[in-house]
């Protein structure tokens, strides 16, 4: 059973900001999933050959095209972070 204090703990690694009224209803779904998950391990599947993919689609690519658009200012504004030469400037991560 999952308890509200790995739930919290998901949220913040998700960086969500949830009530406590949205952890507890979220508490009993994701431990009715887990529930679920432990039923799922009992089936025996000894005889089941692994499958990939069952389509049936075989290296289904499209080819890269780029598209020129006049609205790279537009879409610069919208970014989260400085802009710097027409790019997009990221935080560093290390």
């Amino acid at each position: 059973m999952i308890t509200t204090d790995e739930v919290r703990h998901i949220a913040k690694l998700a960086k969500l900001n949830l009530s406590e009224a949205e952890i507890e209803k979220f508490t009993g779904q994701l431990g009715n999933i887990l529930d679920f998950f432990s039923q799922l391990q009992e089936v025996n599947t000894d005889d089941v050959e692994e499958t990939s993919q069952v389509t049936g689609l075989n290296n289904a690519f499209r080819p890269d095209k780029v598209e020129v658009t006049k609205n790279i200012p537009a879409y610069l504004e919208q970014a989260p972070h400085e802009i710097e030469d027409n790019m997009i400037k990221i935080p560093k991560i290390m």
